[in-house]
């Protein structure tokens, strides 16, 4: 079965853009449907992707509730839906809305029959959701402890531990500012946050994170600074198995990259290296081990990455899934694309945000720009 290499990217400097434009790009989709390429992508021998819905405008991260129900949140257009496959197709039959008016409401996660919210300040609960999705309860307002700043959009997740985990990203491009740049975890009983810990330091702007299936270990991804040029530094993918490690930022990017601006006297030995090494820009968001069965048994416990795509190379790069393959030491034996083709020549149709693993095995990737998620399927 073969497996796409690792795309080629230019040598040639990136020029400075305004952070108000990396987010409109970030943020990309418009409400209106653009149109999907299916016959643009490329994905290994066996393997088929068709259209889950095309009905989520501006699709960011996915968590599936106890009954079934894809809950999705959004960036641009404020809102969360529930996608439901009332048929059992593998088709989406129906998309509700169930919040909206939200500032960024891109976060979602899951646990005891409740559906969490993050809008920027704010960790929200919706309580009984799965049986209310016609009327829809008002929210639980669960914490507004966040800074309300660049970078404030955050993936959300329960951990094994039971606690709830929350990004605080660099509130800048580049800059040495207490209090930001870490992954924190609530401990919430009831209404109320009881306990919150720092569990990593040093981490620019994670927008997904999972846990290994066996060792439960905490992955994610981290998108690099700007500014240095088209090649450098790259994005990362690391793991945080204990609390309190330091990943480098602003002083070290991708464990060898010493920072010009915040660098000096600093070596990069003195923090936690990735465990891969990603493309430089690709803004690598959502992440999940894969632990279906229906994928051949050589995708087991690999991990699968959305990289959303370059918003400031002169080239661009992204806009795909790429699989790190992992030895049984946990370490990286080799990163590649494992779905492309949303980028054409240097036009994008579509950008992947984040990936999640279906009872049956399936694996579903959402799309922001073209406001669509995609199901992923092996045939053989």
């Amino acid at each position: 079965m073969g497996l796409f290499k690792h795309l080629a990217s230019p040598r040639r400097p990136v020029a400075a853009i305004a952070s108000v434009l990396a987010l409109a790009l970030a943020t990309g989709a418009r409400a209106e449907p653009r149109e999907i390429h299916l016959d643009k992508l490329r994905l290994p021998d066996g393997f088929k992707i068709e259209v889950y819905s095309r009905d989520v405008p501006n699709a960011r991260h996915m968590v599936r509730g106890d009954k079934g129900t894809l809950f999705v949140g959004s960036m641009r257009e404020g809102k969360v839906y529930a996608v439901l496959d009332k048929d059992g197709d593998q088709k989406a039959d129906e998309v509700k809305v169930i919040a909206e008016g939200l500032k960024l409401p891109t976060g979602v996660a899951f646990k005891d029959g409740a559906l969490y919210v993050s809008a920027v300040t704010s960790i929200l609960r919706f309580d009984d959701i799965e049986s209310r999705l016609d009327n829809p309860p008002q929210p639980v307002t669960i914490t507004e402890q966040f800074p309300d700043k660049h970078h404030g959009w955050k993936y959300i997740a329960f951990g094994p531990d039971g606690w709830l985990y929350v990004p605080v990203g660099a509130p800048c491009n580049i800059c040495d500012e207490p209090d930001y740049a870490n992954i924190q975890r609530l401990k919430i009983e009831g209404d109320k946050v009881v306990a919150t810990e720092t569990w990593a330091e040093g981490v620019r702007n994670t927008v997904g994170f999972t846990w290994h299936p066996q060792t439960k270990n905490l992955w994610f991804t981290d998108n690099g600074r700007d500014l240095l040029g088209d090649e450098t530094p790259p994005c990362e993918l690391n793991t945080a198995p204990v609390a309190g490690k330091h990943f480098g930022y602003p002083f070290c990017h991708a464990g060898d990259v010493i920072d010009p601006e915040f660098g000096e006297g600093k070596q990069c030995s003195a923090y936690v290296p990735p465990v891969q090494q990603l493309g430089p820009h690709v803004a690598p968001l959502g992440v999940k081990f894969y632990t279906g069965s229906q994928f051949p048994s050589a995708f087991k416990n690999q991990v699968f990455i959305a990289e959303h795509g370059s918003w400031n190379r002169s080239k661009k790069i992204g806009y795909r899934v790429s699989m790190v393959t992992l030895n049984d030491r946990g370490e990286a034996t080799t990163y590649q694309p494992f779905i492309d083709g949303w980028l054409q020549e240097e036009e994008n149709w579509g950008r992947p945000v984040d990936v999640l693993v279906m009872p049956d095995g399936a694996l579903l990737v959402s799309d922001d720009y073209a406001g669509a998620i995609y199901r992923v399927s092996y045939e053989g």
